[in-house]
């Protein structure tokens, strides 16, 4: 009995792209996922394992990168139709191509214009644990998500044979704080909660940032320092996002193009306590 390829695409899917366009009083931020599908006549590839007329997934994801860095965006909709059009016009045995985009909202932080939290996913935590002595309080909050794209940096580390990672004084740091802490006295209002994220948020903005570690110490120094927490433990995993090297294409990456890899991802974490 014959078989009949009756339907086909095929596409690149969760593309991951930052983008970061710096002005004079700010920084703008642009975090898409981008997923591409072609459709036309590509038959022959899947019956006959003739490539002729594929274009790699590779090249859809490198030009989603190149695109974005000779055309800077505001909407993710004039985006897809630049995409579309490029990929139509340049790929004849294409009759239909689809991209799918979401754009993963960032707000600035009030203090600061190249900071930014996202909303949405944020919790607020307790534990209460009670015996016969006495009861405990821990309150917190996770997914926190946090990035800046200045005042970042990571130099003067050990290297060995294994280390790739190039020395950067300026880079973006993101990451979703996990945040657990005690207060220092028993009556206090738990409403504080709201200026313990305002000084996680604030601290982090501000601090001129050696490592996830520095500033993860600046973050909880600030907490107990000025507010009524006795402690503070903090979680801050490092999501990179990676310059994307733009060079093959003709192209200057001008530290404004970049793919976020959620993993692997290094996890910094630390407790300050009042001294």
């Amino acid at each position: 009995m014959a078989a009949i390829l009756i339907e086909n695409n095929y596409g690149k899917q969760a593309v991951r792209l930052v983008t970061v366009r710096r002005f004079p009083d700010r920084h703008e931020l642009k975090d898409v996922t981008v997923g591409i599908r072609f459709e036309g006549d590509f038959a022959a590839a899947y019956t006959d394992g003739d490539n002729g007329g594929v274009l790699p997934t590779d090249t859809m994801k490198n030009t989603v990168y190149a695109l974005a860095a000779g055309h800077p965006f505001d909407d993710i909709e004039d985006f897809g139709l630049l995409l579309t059009d490029h990929f139509l016009t340049h790929n004849p045995r294409a009759s239909r191509v689809q991209v799918d985009l979401a754009e993963h909202p960032w707000e600035p932080i009030e203090t600061c214009r190249t900071a930014f939290y996202q909303p949405g996913g944020e919790r607020r935590t307790a534990q209460v644990t009670r015996d016969r002595e006495g009861v405990k309080v821990v309150s917190g909050l996770e997914n926190l998500v946090v990035m800046k794209t200045a005042k970042s940096a990571f130099e003067g580390f050990p290297r060995d044979r294994y280390t790739m990672l190039p020395e950067t004084s300026d880079r973006l740091l993101a990451t979703a704080v996990r945040a657990t802490w005690r207060y220092s006295r028993p009556d206090v209002a738990f409403g504080l909660w709201h200026q313990v994220r305002r000084v996680l948020l604030e601290s982090f903005a501000e601090h001129d940032s050696r490592s996830v570690q520095h500033t993860l110490h600046a973050m909880g120094e600030a907490v107990v320092r000025t507010l009524d927490v006795e402690e503070i433990h903090l979680s801050m995993p490092n999501r990179h996002h990676i310059p994307v090297d733009l060079r093959p294409f003709g192209l200057e990456n001008r530290n404004e193009i970049f793919v976020a890899t959620p993993e692997p991802y290094g996890l910094i974490e630390g407790t300050v306590r009042r001294g």
